[in-house]
């Protein structure tokens, strides 16, 4: 079977990292690695954690389309890389992008064959509550996070499905559903298909 690109989106506290970390192995998921600016924390490692790039090396990525999407966080640049997605879909993996809604939208223009997910808590409140639960923010923090949120959930009838997170093995059974479905569309199966004709 060939492989797919699976973008995963959604607000902070729908809890993605969470689902990311509970996927099926056995169906052949595979992290997509970014490119960055930013140097490398200790235990990271090139090739494997990031693509540690220099600034030039990144914007010629970035001119030469070799980059599905871009942007910039804290001072340093990130994207997400063409020709390894390319690969790691070459070689029937089923590649998971978790990335923000307009990162996303940009992969969707440059990768029309992408499967767009969305993830959301089942409320506002029990996001807001989500939020709260990690202590690393104050009140004002988290009002940002959720006014953020409603934005990004305005977004989300831009995705092909949407999955609340009420409960993570729900979430879970959902997403391995959707990736075993999207897996089986005939342009997918060409060559199982052209085994017969």
């Amino acid at each position: 079977m060939e492989g797919m690109l699976v973008i995963i989106s959604g607000p902070s506290g729908s809890g993605k990292g969470t689902v990311l970390q509970q996927l099926d192995p056995g169906m052949g998921y595979a992290r997509s690695v970014s490119v960055t600016t930013r140097p490398p924390r200790e235990g990271e490692k090139d090739n494997r954690d990031y693509f540690f790039r220099s600034e030039d090396e990144f914007v010629k990525m970035r001119q030469n389309n070799e980059l599905l999407e871009h942007a910039v966080y804290v001072g340093h640049y990130y994207g997400t890389p063409r020709a390894y997605v390319e690969e790691m879909v070459a070689a029937g993996k089923v590649v998971v992008l978790e990335i923000e809604v307009n990162g996303a939208l940009q992969v969707r223009e440059k990768f029309p064959e992408a499967v767009l997910i969305f993830l959301m808590p089942p409320t506002i409140a029990e996001c807001a509550r989500r939020l709260a639960n990690r202590n690393t923010e104050g009140p004002d923090i988290i009002e940002d996070r959720l006014k953020k949120a409603r934005a990004e959930i305005a977004l989300a009838p831009r995705y092909d499905y949407v999955v609340i997170n009420d409960e993570v093995p729900c979430a879970v059974a959902s997403i391995n559903t959707i990736v075993a479905s999207e897996r089986l569309r005939p342009g997918r199966m060409r060559k199982v298909i052209e085994n017969f004709i």
